[in-house]
């Protein structure tokens, strides 16, 4: 098939070589013209701007946006749109917040064009790995795209369908899910990322409890030095708790066992938030997600106010005087 792809960062040029890598033909554009240039070196169509993104383009086009939420998303569409025409699709493979999936797809379809939002995993490992596509909006349109995200997607591979899906039609060991109407895709792929972020801290707890084991506070005979990097590796094989996350943390232990070149400052790219806010808005108990989601607020400051406050008080009631702990 042909499609157009916005946004040529990390994962959409990625995801631009995979496509051309199996027979299909792309259209890129980036604000960056050295981008859309060394694109168009690896086989890509280059556009100079979105009229000549829109051109290049047969008609009932298909156009993948892979550009930051928000603002960046917004001023995208609407500098697409006047280019467009019925029966075109817009694809928002970013991780929008899915009521601005509704908003948007009702506002397109005024004028006939079809909107899909994607929620897309795989990261900067996808282009060989493949990505895991959840998918909303019109579903006649996900059929006709179906080569697209097949392509994207990982495939059966060799991991066997679970027991008693025998009689299933679906996607999903494929790789890739239609979830339901506009919105449906990214909230999917909001509550994915919610659980990511918990799943994220119990490995990091889990690891920083396994550190603390040679603490000098511990009394002698229960105190043991352990290796991070051999305790992640033994970890992957068989252990209940292997999974992708936890082949990352080996590799990055392996490569930095004292993670010297980590600031601990750890950043939130919003879906925890509209998970936690999901959860509130259903009245779900999402303890850990939310912890989790504030773990993540606390990583950015060395003492909050709060902190201070607590300390006055034990100053105030108790005379207790703290000081700075040293740096080791």
């Amino acid at each position: 098939m042909q499609i157009g792809i916005v946004g040529l960062g990390r994962m959409g040029g990625n995801m631009a070589r995979r496509l051309m890598r199996n027979g299909h033909e792309v259209v890129a554009y980036d604000l960056s013209p050295e981008s859309v240039e060394g694109l168009a070196k690896e086989g890509a169509k280059g556009a100079a701007n979105f009229g000549d993104l829109v051109k290049k383009l047969a008609a009932t086009r298909a156009i993948w946006l892979m550009v930051p939420a928000g603002a960046a998303t917004e001023g995208t569409i609407e500098k697409l749109r006047p280019f467009l025409e019925a029966g075109d699709t817009l694809i928002d493979g970013g991780n929008s917040f899915y009521k601005d999936d509704v908003r948007r797809s009702n506002n397109l379809k005024q004028s006939g064009i079809h909107y899909l939002d994607v929620g897309t995993s795989g990261g900067v490992w996808g282009i060989d790995r493949g990505y895991c596509l959840m998918i909303g909006g019109d579903e006649e349109t996900v059929k006709r795209l179906e080569p697209i995200f097949e392509t994207l997607a990982p495939g059966v591979g060799s991991i066997e369908p679970s027991p008693g899906r025998e009689n299933f039609s679906r996607t999903a060991e494929k790789g890739f899910l239609y979830c339901g109407p506009a919105g449906a895709g990214h909230f999917v792929k909001m509550v994915h990322n919610g659980i990511e972020y918990g799943l994220m801290q119990a490995y990091a707890e889990g690891f920083d409890i396994l550190r603390g084991a040679n603490s000098e506070t511990l009394a002698e005979g229960y105190r043991y030095k352990f290796n991070a990097a051999d305790i992640a590796e033994v970890w992957r094989r068989g252990s209940v708790v292997g999974s992708w996350l936890l082949d990352l943390t080996a590799m990055a232990l392996a490569e930095d066992p004292e993670l010297e070149h980590f600031s601990g400052f750890v950043q939130d790219s919003g879906e925890g938030r509209w998970t936690v806010q999901a959860a509130i808005e259903e009245a779900v108990s999402a303890e850990v997600l939310t912890a989790a989601l504030f773990t993540r607020f606390r990583s950015r400051k060395q003492n909050t106010f709060a902190e201070k406050i607590l300390s006055a008080m034990r100053n105030k009631f108790g005379g207790h005087v703290e000081a700075y702990p040293s740096s080791k």
